[in-house]
């Protein structure tokens, strides 16, 4: 087997419950949702679309701890790794403009 197989995941979504939901229950579900953000509260005058640029594939070593901790938050940890490798580059080229 190549390191590059991937492995399918049993999916557990209970179609049935989901058929059962009603329009009122998602709504109603997004906005108890902290993390929601609605179409409806948003200033649509001020909105921009800012397509994100095209992420580079790279071979990255990094110490195993580092790679543990930010696997441990779950889904996205390479979306996070990128953006505080962003920061301290921003943070970095404004100390040098000045």
């Amino acid at each position: 087997m190549s390191g590059n197989s991937t492995t399918r995941t049993k999916d557990r979504t209970d179609l049935e419950k989901l058929d059962r939901i009603t329009e009122e229950e998602i709504e109603k579900a997004a906005r108890l949702d902290p993390d929601s953000l609605l179409l409806e509260d948003c200033d649509m005058s001020t909105l921009q679309v800012v397509m994100p640029e095209t992420k580079k594939a790279i071979s990255l070593r990094v110490d195993s701890d580092v790679l543990s901790y930010y696997k441990s938050l779950g889904k996205g940890y390479q979306t996070r790794m990128n953006a505080v490798l962003r920061a301290y580059m921003e943070t970095r080229l404004r100390s040098v403009e000045k």
